[in-house]
């Protein structure tokens, strides 16, 4: 089926099918057959080498902070958080938040794992914990 400009995909994009699988506690990345590399955030296309041979993949969920920073909020208002980057074992960089930990402790060059967690507020969310923490 060819698609035109006034006509909807077949298939949800590449987003949507990552939050589709994030709501099922299911945190994946892409992996591009063609030329072997691991991608995120969700593309149509590899940002690598152009290639549209992208398959999901569930990856190891190691990682290391790359960078992290501390926003500073009122207690009254859920307290300080952290923002981190994390690489990925697989390569991918992404942001997220490192849970288990005091904000103020989080390292750059911290071992971290990926966990999908039940936000009663906002559902789903990936975020990582120090590695060898109980989750």
């Amino acid at each position: 089926m060819s698609v035109g400009r006034d006509q909807p995909f077949a298939d949800p994009g590449p987003d949507a099918q990552f939050a589709a699988a994030l709501a099922q506690g299911h945190f994946q990345i892409q992996h591009c057959t063609a030329c072997g590399q691991h991608v995120f955030y969700p593309r149509a296309l590899c940002p690598h080498c152009g290639a549209a041979q992208l398959d999901w993949v569930e990856p190891s969920g190691a990682g290391c902070v790359y960078s992290s920073t501390t926003v500073r909020r009122k207690p009254e208002s859920g307290g300080d958080y952290n923002i981190a980057l994390v690489d990925l074992a697989e390569g991918p960089r992404l942001m997220s938040r490192i849970d288990g930990v005091p904000p103020d402790q989080v390292r750059i060059g911290m071992r971290v794992q990926a966990r999908v967690i039940d936000d009663p507020a906002k559902g789903k969310l990936l975020v990582f914990i120090p590695e060898g923490a109980t989750p």
